[in-house]
């Protein structure tokens, strides 16, 4: 942990700051929104809220937050920019980004579910119909991950990373095969 600049926190939601506890005892910065801190609850000196299209910097990296749509208080994306030209854009929980990023070079983005999948699996009950507005406010389809990569300027674009892709409502393959179709970059899903 020691090797660890800084903590980016994205929104509240325990898949996403489950371990914030154990990062701040270990002497590490934890940066988000002033919506996501009070949400959190944890009032700790290395709490450090940060503001939407204001950057700071942790160690060499400009960080820029950005607001992105998920039902949480605040959730925000990062921007992250190094001297060396490297600009690498992360996004997850978000069912929509209003932004365009020039000169990118990497990409982590969500790509939760299909609307194709999702629709066969309502259709078939193994989704419930309730889940489908959730899904729809708050998480990335591979329809809208699409529409976002070809809004943006893709050419310096060295990996593009799929995040947080649903256990019933995505095909990592398809999805996969889809977005280096579209895009000619490398793809990759942790």
């Amino acid at each position: 942990m020691s090797q660890f600049a800084g903590c980016l926190i994205s929104h509240e939601h325990g898949d996403h700051c489950k371990a914030i506890k154990d990062v701040l005892k270990a002497g590490i910065d934890c940066y988000m929104s002033p919506g996501t801190a009070g949400a959190i609850g944890i009032f700790h000196h290395r709490i450090k809220p940060v503001r939407a299209k204001q950057p700071f910097k942790i160690g060499s990296w400009s960080i820029m937050p950005f607001d992105v749509q998920h039902d949480v208080a605040e959730p925000y994306g990062f921007l992250l920019a190094n001297e060396d030209g490297d600009k690498l854009l992360f996004a997850t929980d978000t069912y929509y980004i209003k932004y365009k990023f020039p000169g990118l070079t990497h990409i982590m983005v969500e790509c939760n579910y299909s609307n194709e999948i999702l629709n066969e699996n309502i259709e078939s009950g193994r989704t419930p119909l309730f889940m489908k507005k959730r899904l729809l406010q708050s998480h990335f389809s591979l329809e809208n991950v699409k529409e976002f990569l070809k809004a943006n300027d893709l050419s310096r674009v060295q990996e593009i990373w799929l995040l947080h892709l649903s256990e019933s409502n995505s095909d990592e393959k398809l999805f996969k095969e889809d977005i280096m179709k579209l895009t000619g970059k490398v793809v990759y899903i942790p």
